[in-house]
């Protein structure tokens, strides 16, 4: 380590409020998405256009979401280019 760096891990800035509350709120937000997968492990039937299987419902209930804000994203793009 150069003799330079040592100096600047001893001086630095302590966190801002919102920095820290930021941080609060994702641990909150990642125990709530923890807590939600583990309550709904069970297993699904899901109904496709060609077909039927079981999945684990919180693996349905993410790809669900995950389709919707690809989604929203595309119409937000849409919707600023019109503009």
């Amino acid at each position: 380590m150069p003799a330079g760096e040592a100096g600047k891990k001893d001086k630095a800035k302590p966190r801002s409020r919102r920095e820290l509350a930021r941080s609060v709120g994702l641990l909150v937000l990642t125990a709530l998405i923890i807590a939600f997968a583990v309550a709904n492990l069970e297993s699904v039937k899901v109904d496709w256009i060609v077909g039927s299987g079981h999945a684990p419902l919180i693996i349905v209930i993410v790809i669900s979401l995950v389709v919707g804000v690809v989604l929203m994203h595309f119409v937000d793009r849409v919707a600023r280019w019109r503009r």
